[in-house]
């Protein structure tokens, strides 16, 4: 333990806060907790949210149909909770046996009574200014038996005791400057860790950012795995002969999915820094690869080696490619009157085990065959002027000649911006239509190449865009079709779905509101405190189905704003907003 680290820890008892109310209701449901076994993580009770996206294969997906189509626009606000302004809220509420976990920006975790909102206790953890690098953001937490894992602003990773709070152990994952912007998962009894980091190395750190195993009972390190290629390997022959010790970032800043079949994690990974290769590639090498950046990482999860790697971007413009990796079982028939690229010796029609979505702000929705690496098909979704064709077997992707920045001062136009057609905000699959459902925005911005990276000289519009600087929208996982869009004026963020048939999202101005999976019509809307920045999940007490969403500032919020001058949100606080049907 660090005892120059101070810790408060504060346990409340419901019993306490309610007096001498009837012992019948005033029982904890702390007391009926049952540890969470790796089983029950990999296929979860219907009505708890055990991780970040609920399951290990990312759907963002909960069975539960109490609230539907039918009956959607009745819903209510069931309780509301406060969280001060501390941090950014980007973060999901876990829910298991009606208790629910929160962990704040700023490293607070709060467990909750999930039917009222009650506070059972909470863990408050110190972050001295001077050892915090980065926004104070935390998307998710992980929970294993009787435990909660947090990964904190400090570069540590902890365990709390789930029934009480307490601190169970804490474990250093590096130097001051490895940031965690977003939790583990769980993989067979691991905490597997991934890190956004610092574009610089940290003093005595020369290794960068990584992908790291952990035993929950002792926090130990078991495994990491570098993103940046070490010397020696195969890999370091795509860095154009740049000095190991210059290479920096390739972060992997989102948590990853888990496939226990083949026991195997996928992982997105960030640009380069500097992301402009013309500032420390030699002349003839600004189109090497640099690997592993903006990539896809299978890892084996006992050993930590890396099994196949497939590139999708060669970047220059900051378009990160970490975001959710959505792991599906389905007939793979892409239709050519909409998808772009098809690999002609793909089988179509055969059930494939692919790894799904749009892993990168290009906006580019990517199919991949998950045991092999196979790049199976794409297509296009937003606008976007990077990537002017990609390989059908390779999936390796051209990009424009008059895209590729030669030198500092250089201007052109970046289609998506450095917000990403997708960013962080993640999109949901149902598999009621074997569809995946996206967050998307529609900015371009004016771009500047600098020293080191692209600055933004302003952003405009996307072509076609009609003013509206977000959209969702729906992807066949099986064909690639659009099944429909829907086009908001406000930036839009992370999505739910649900058994009942209905898609849950929000937008930056403090709209909440629920559309039909089949047709994108809104059937529901409610005007929240603040911004909806973090991810809303559905869970079950007693019976009675919830729907809740975080609200709050969040990282991006002021790019998404820019070009509506006439949404006035403003940041208002951070809390979880939670909706039932009337009793």
């Amino acid at each position: 333990m660090h005892n120059n680290r101070p810790l408060v820890l504060r346990t409340i008892f419901l019993a306490i806060l309610i007096g001498s109310v009837n012992p019948a209701v005033a029982k904890s449901p702390l007391s009926d907790f049952v540890p969470v076994t790796d089983k029950m993580l990999q296929n979860p009770p219907d009505g708890d949210w055990l991780m970040w996206r609920r399951t290990l294969d990312s759907w963002g997906y909960s069975p539960l149909s109490q609230i539907n189509r039918d009956n959607v626009g009745n819903l209510q606000v069931a309780w509301t909770r406060t969280f001060g302004d501390g941090g950014l809220m980007e973060s999901t509420p876990l829910v298991h046996n009606g208790v629910m976990y929160f962990a704040t920006g700023d490293d607070v975790i709060q467990a909750l009574d999930a039917a009222t909102g009650d506070l059972l206790w909470e863990y408050r953890r110190e972050l001295p200014a001077d050892k915090v690098l980065g926004a104070r953001i935390t998307r998710s937490i992980a929970i294993w038996r009787d435990r909660l894992i947090l990964l904190t602003k400090d570069s540590y990773i902890i365990a709390v005791d789930a029934k009480t709070g307490k601190l169970l152990w804490e474990k250093s994952t590096g130097p001051i400057g490895k940031i965690h912007s977003s939790g583990p998962i769980i993989a067979n009894g691991k905490a597997i860790v991934g890190s956004s980091c610092a574009n610089t190395k940290s003093p005595g750190d020369a290794d960068g950012c990584f992908v790291a195993a952990h035993d929950l009972k002792t926090g130990e390190q078991l495994w990491r795995t570098y993103t940046i290629a070490q010397p020696g390997t195969d890999a370091d022959a795509t860095w154009a002969g740049v000095p190991y010790e210059t290479r920096r970032h390739i972060g992997t800043w989102i948590a990853p999915s888990y496939d226990p079949e083949l026991n195997l994690i996928y992982i997105g990974t960030s640009v380069t820094s500097p992301n402009s290769k013309f500032r420390f590639a030699p002349p003839g090498h600004y189109d090497d690869e640099f690997l592993y950046q903006t990539s896809t990482l299978a890892i084996d999860a006992d050993t930590g080696a890396i099994k196949w790697h497939q590139q999708h971007f060669r970047d220059q413009y900051d378009m990160d490619h970490t975001f959710e990796r959505i792991l599906i079982d389905t007939p793979v028939e892409p239709d050519p009157s909409e998808v772009d690229w098809i690999n002609p010796k793909m089988r179509s029609g055969k059930v494939r085990k692919v790894v799904a979505g749009i892993f990168g702000k290009t906006g580019i929705f990517y199919s991949i065959d998950r045991k092999t690496g196979e790049f199976l098909w794409a297509r296009d979704t937003v606008y976007q002027n990077l990537i002017s064709s990609i390989d059908p077997l390779s999936g390796r992707a051209d990009i424009p000649v008059e895209q590729i920045p030669t030198g500092v001062g250089q201007q052109f136009t970046l289609c998506p911006s450095w917000v990403g057609g997708k960013n962080w905000p993640a999109g949901a699959y149902s598999p009621l239509t074997n569809t995946i459902y996206y967050p998307e925005s529609n900015l371009c911005m004016n771009a500047v190449m600098g020293n080191e990276d692209v600055e933004n000289g302003g952003f405009q519009f996307a072509p076609g865009a009609n003013d509206n600087v977000g959209t969702i929208r729906g992807i066949n996982v099986k064909t690639g079709r659009q099944l429909w869009q829907f086009d908001n004026r406000a930036g839009v963020t992370s999505l739910l779905t649900t058994g009942g048939g209905l898609v849950f999202g929000g937008d930056v101005n403090r709209r909440f509101r629920a559309l039909d999976q089949m047709t994108g019509q809104v059937l529901w809307e409610q005007v929240v405190p603040a911004q909806v920045g973090g991810f809303p999940i559905s869970y079950a007490v007693d019976g009675r189905q919830y729907i809740a969403v975080p609200v709050g500032s969040f990282l991006t919020s002021g790019a998404y704003l820019r070009l509506t001058p006439e949404l006035q949100p403003g940041s208002g606080g951070n809390a979880v907003v939670v909706f039932a049907l009337p009793d």
